[in-house]
């Protein structure tokens, strides 16, 4: 709610959205294409190679880096992410489990055959198909569902709010202000207390297992980067602003995208991983990409 809208970097914007397309894409392709391809690791892996701890950890990293052209980026790349790819992933996650709830539904009525006898006004019995529901009123049902949502419409409240504060130079009441950082700490807070305690009821600390947390950790700290320096190449951006875009694509993963993975109970194990390993290493992996992009200059 902070952010000036009209300050925005549009460049770099548009950079990080290409990336996030391009994985997209890729991750399409693969699922529908590979015999060893699937939508729910497709949204995995998009969480993975997307999705960033960008306030957390990004601001006060990149603020030592470049200063505070790198916080206004990062908190740039923070709001899109919120507003339109945590969108995005919750989109898709409710859309699978509405899918897979109503087919379940289906099933559990019509194990056998999906069909069901009914009479007609004469009396005789007929064989009637139950046919699924169709895409329009799953997306009827999703987009109600997120419409309900708090972490769908927050994000939209507060750039609203950003637009018209930074048209008109408004300034938000201090108690309201104080009451909305609050509850973003503590968010956070309940958060990791929440992947802890996960973390705990597991019987490994690495509870998916090494291949997994490899494939993890890559997809992390070098799918990410590297499509963000493919977008970040193509719309033209150089210098700093290039620098800090990579080294922003290569953030420890979000907590946010743990928590979604928990409560759609999608890969919970492998997010949760993702986060506590990615914070231990995240501190040399983005020294590396300092030195090694101003060596590069």
């Amino acid at each position: 709610a902070n952010i000036n809208p009209f300050k925005m970097n549009f460049l770099f914007i548009a950079a990080d959205a290409i990336s996030k397309v391009v994985i997209v894409v890729v991750l399409a392709f693969w699922a529908k294409c590979s015999s060893k391809g699937s939508y729910c690791w497709s949204i995995t892996s998009f969480s993975l190679s997307t999705l960033t701890n960008s306030l957390v950890v990004g601001v006060p990293l990149l603020k030592a880096m470049y200063g505070q052209m790198a916080v206004d980026l990062v908190v740039q790349s923070s709001v899109i992410q919120g507003i339109v790819w945590l969108t995005f992933l919750l989109f898709v996650l409710e859309f699978r489990k509405t899918r897979s709830d109503t087919i379940s539904m289906i099933a559990e009525s019509h194990a056998v055959s999906q069909l069901e006898s009914v009479k007609d006004v004469e009396g005789n019995e007929q064989m009637v198909a139950i046919s699924k529901p169709s895409f329009r009123s799953l997306m009827k049902m999703v987009g109600l569902k997120l419409a309900l949502n708090p972490n769908s419409y927050a994000c939209f409240i507060g750039m609203a709010w950003a637009f018209v504060a930074s048209r008109w130079k408004l300034e938000m009441p201090s108690i309201i202000e104080g009451s909305i950082l609050i509850m973003s700490r503590a968010g956070i807070g309940m958060a990791m207390f929440s992947m802890g305690l996960f973390m705990a009821l597991q019987e490994k600390f690495i509870a998916c297992g090494p291949s997994l947390t490899v494939f993890g950790l890559v997809l992390r700290f070098v799918a990410g980067p590297a499509a963000m320096a493919i977008g970040s190449i193509a719309v033209g951006l150089r210098g700093d602003v290039l620098r800090v875009a990579i080294i922003q694509a290569a953030l420890p993963q979000s907590i946010t995208s743990f928590i979604y993975a928990k409560e759609y109970g999608l890969h919970a194990d492998v997010l949760s991983t993702a986060v506590i390993l990615g914070m231990i290493l995240s501190l040399p992996i983005l020294v590396g990409y300092y030195a090694i992009l101003e060596f590069m200059h």
